[in-house]
C-alpha cells in the first residue's frame, strides 16, 4: 500500500515527546513490511538552524529526508503559536501528491495540518483514519481553544474518518463517551522500539554522580501539568520523610520544558518541599542518555492524570525497571502486578506505591523479573499487523463504494 502519515511533529524533533517516537516506529515498521510510506509534518527547526540539516535536503515545500525507507516532508512554516504551526504549503502538497496514496493516517488533534489534509481527502475520495493520541478529551491548558477547535475543525475531521484508532480500552471509552460511533473505533496498542545494544549499567549514575547504593526514582517525559511531575515530587518528599531517606535517595525529573515556564514553577515547588538536594533536573534525554537513565533507575514513575498509553513506562519495562503508573494510563492493565504497580491518581496512593517498591526488595525483584515477559508482549509486531489489517479493511470498503 501507499500510505501517507500526517503528524505535526516527527523525527528528529524528539523534544515534542512520545508521538515523534511512535509515528517513526510505525512508519519504519510498515516500510520494512514492503509498504510505501511518506510522513507529512512541520519543519520545527531545519529552516532556522535549530536542528542540523545534513540528513535533509531542501524541497519545494520546505525540507525532505529519507531514512529507513520512509520519506519525510517537512513543510515550511509561516507562523506559530505554542505547538501550533501554520504551514500553507500543505495545500500545494495535497494538490500535487495526495492522489499518489491509497490511504492517509492522521495523528493527533489541535493542529492545522490534519484538518487541511482530511478536507482534501474528502474532496478527492481518499480514505483516512485518525489517531487522536489521547488528545480527544480536553483536560489541561487552553480548554476554550480546544473546544473551539472541536466545534470548527475537529467535529468534521472526526466524522469524515473511516476509522478512529485508540491505543487502549481506556481511550476507546473516552471516544465513545465523546460521541464517536463504536463501530468506527479500532483499538491498536503501541509498541516499544528498543536499541539492539543498551548502554552499560551505571553510566547514568556515573555521569550525574549518583552513588550506586542511592535509591533512584525516575520520571522521564515532557514537563507538563498533564503528566503531574509535581504530584510525584510531593509524594517523593513525603516518602523521604516517612522512610528517613533524605540522604539516601534521589528523584530525577528528565524532560523538555514546553516553554511556558513550567519547569521553573516545578523547581520552585520542589524547593518548597525541601527537595533542593534531593531532586535532579536533567533537561531532555535522548537516545543513549535516555536508555541509560531507564537502566539505572530503581523505579520509573508515570503519574499522569490522563495518558492514552504510556510509551515511557513501556520503555522502562524493556530495560528491566519496575514501574508505577496511575490507573489513568492506558498501559496500566498490561503492567499491574507483572512489571509494576498501578495506583489511583492521588498523593497518598502514589506515596504508598513508592514505599512498597522501594521498601520491599523481594517485590521489586519479582516485578523486575516480570519485566522481561511484559516487554516481549509489547513488541511492535502485533500492532503493525493490526495496523495493516485496519488499512486493508478501509481501502477495501472504499473500493466497494
Amino acid at each position: 500500500m501507499r500510505i501517507l502519515k500526517v503528524s505535526e511533529a516527527y523525527y528528529p524533533f524528539l523534544e515534542k515527546g512520545g508521538p515523534t517516537v511512535k509515528v517513526r516506529a510505525i512508519a519504519r515498521g510498515l516500510a520494512q513490511r514492503g509498504h510505501q510510506v511518506t510522513v507529512l509534518t512541520a519543519d520545527l527547526g531545519f529552516e532556522n538552524g535549530k536542528v542540523k540539516s545534513e540528513a535533509a535536503e531542501r524541497s519545494r515545500w520546505g525540507w525532505r529526508a529519507e531514512r529507513d525507507g520512509v520519506e519525510a516532508i517537512y513543510l515550511r512554516g509561516r507562523g506559530r503559536y505554542r505547538a501550533l504551526t501554520f504551514n500553507p504549503g500543505v495545500l500545494g502538497f495535497c494538490r500535487q501528491r495526495l492522489s499518489e496514496f491509497d490511504l492517509v493516517h492522521i495523528y493527533g488533534l489541535y493542529d492545522l495540518l490534519g484538518p487541511a489534509v482530511a478536507r482534501s481527502c474528502r474532496c478527492s475520495g481518499i480514505p483516512y483514519v485518525i489517531e487522536p493520541m489521547g488528545m480527544f478529551r480536553p483536560i489541561v491548558r487552553n480548554l476554550w481553544l480546544k473546544r473551539f477547535y472541536h466545534l470548527v475543525l475537529g467535529g468534521e475531521l472526526m466524522r469524515g474518518a473511516r476509522r478512529v484508532i485508540a491505543t487502549a480500552v481506556q481511550e476507546r471509552h473516552e471516544l465513545v463517551e465523546g460521541g464517536v460511533p463504536e463501530a468506527k473505533i479500532a483499538v491498536r496498542r503501541n509498541g516499544i522500539d528498543v536499541p539492539d545494544r543498551l548502554p552499560e549499567p551505571g553510566s547514568f549514575r556515573f555521569h550525574y554522580q549518583i552513588p550506586a547504593e542511592m535509591k533512584l526514582v525516575l520520571f522521564l517525559g515532557r514537563l507538563v501539568s498533564k503528566k503531574s511531575p509535581e504530584l510525584l515530587a510531593e509524594a517523593f518528599a513525603a516518602w523521604q520523610r516517612q522512610a528517613g531517606q533524605a540522604e539516601g535517595s534521589r528523584l530525577v525529573l528528565a524532560g523538555p520544558d514546553e516553554g511556558d515556564g513550567y519547569r521553573q514553577k516545578l523547581e520552585t515547588f520542589a524547593a518548597r518541599l525541601g527537595l533542593t538536594a534531593g531532586v535532579l533536573f536533567t533537561g531532555p534525554l535522548y537516545e543513549d542518555a535516555k536508555w541509560a537513565a531507564y537502566r539505572d533507575a530503581d523505579v520509573f514513575v508515570l503519574p499522569s492524570q490522563n495518558e492514552n498509553f504510556g510509551n515511557t513506562a513501556a520503555e522502562a519495562i524493556a530495560c528491566g525497571t519496575p514501574v508505577i503508573v496511575t490507573d489513568r494510563c492506558g498501559i496500566a492493565p498490561l503492567v499491574d502486578q507483572r512489571a509494576g504497580l498501578v495506583v489511583p491518581y492521588n498523593l497518598g496512593a502514589l506515596q504508598a506505591g513508592l514505599a512498597r517498591l522501594l521498601g520491599d526488595e523481594a517485590l521489586r525483584l519479582r516485578l523486575q523479573a516480570g519485566c522481561r515477559e511484559v516487554a516481549r508482549a509489547l513488541a511492535w509486531d502485533e500492532p503493525l499487523a493490526m495496523m495493516e489489517n485496519i488499512y486493508q479493511e478501509v481501502v477495501a470498503e472504499g473500493q466497494r463504494k
